[in-house]
């Protein structure tokens, strides 16, 4: 087993990839003067689980390419992560996220300035309810997280196509995008959200707005919520 640290520093790059690549696209769609311009939801769909993907290949040999606190603590409340890695692991995944989100502003640097709406360049690093209702908002991220963390630990468990578990598991978060998605964004990972909300709060960005912090909590708690319940549903059915 890899040590502390390589396991740290795989989270962390991995998570990177992941929000350097989720985030980027929802950059090409949103943006002004970009060639992925109303590109639509799919495209950022099938982008997102793609990026999972991605980051599976990266850690997944040396980590298990968790990249989402949530499912750190999830693991960890079934026994399959040891408490003692899981502040090292967030803090990776949370650093992760918010470089990968400072890489996205770098590689778009030059089309700030030609989008208008701050909105736009918010969702470009976190997400944002389509109705704002903060108990519906929890609640839709409590199901996307618990779909997440339960089929992703039943997916380690099949047998049935052996090697297959990672593209399973981009294709999980494909479907739940373009399922579960509407409402919310589908963070279904605190990093996800805050570290690249954080990297919104700091980056000189034209015209930027304010970064809601009236909602942030809502995709840190929710997902923590339901990545709990689908570890717990996992144990009762699995073990």
């Amino acid at each position: 087993m890899a040590s502390p640290g390589l396991q740290y520093l795989s989270e962390f790059v991995a998570t990177a990839v992941l929000i350097l690549l989720g985030d980027g696209v929802v950059a090409g769609v949103l943006l002004g003067r970009s060639k992925a311009a109303n590109a639509g939801w799919s495209v950022i769909t099938w982008a997102w689980g793609l990026a999972v993907l991605m980051g599976i290949f990266i850690a997944g040999p040396i980590s298990g390419a968790i990249m989402n606190p949530a499912l750190t603590i999830a693991l960890a409340s079934i026994d399959k992560l040891s408490w003692d890695l899981v502040p090292g692991f967030i803090a990776a995944q949370m650093g992760g996220a918010f470089a990968g989100a400072v890489l996205v502003y770098l590689t778009y640097l030059a089309h700030w300035r030609d989008t208008d709406d701050p909105a736009l360049k918010l969702g470009v690093f976190c997400t944002a309810p389509a109705i704002r209702n903060l108990p519906a908002n929890v609640l839709t991220e409590i199901i996307g997280t618990f779909v997440l963390v339960f089929v992703v630990l039943a997916v380690g468990t099949n047998t049935l196509a052996p090697g297959l578990g990672p593209l399973g598991v981009g294709l999980l978060v494909v479907v739940i995008g373009m399922s579960l998605g509407g409402p919310t964004g589908y963070a279904i990972n605190p990093a996800r959200d805050l570290g690249p909300r954080i990297a919104h709060a700091l980056l000189p960005i034209p015209g930027k707005g304010g970064s809601d912090w009236g909602y942030a909590w809502v995709p840190v708690i929710g997902p923590i919520i339901g990545a709990l319940l689908g570890a717990l549903l996992f144990k009762v059915m699995y073990t």
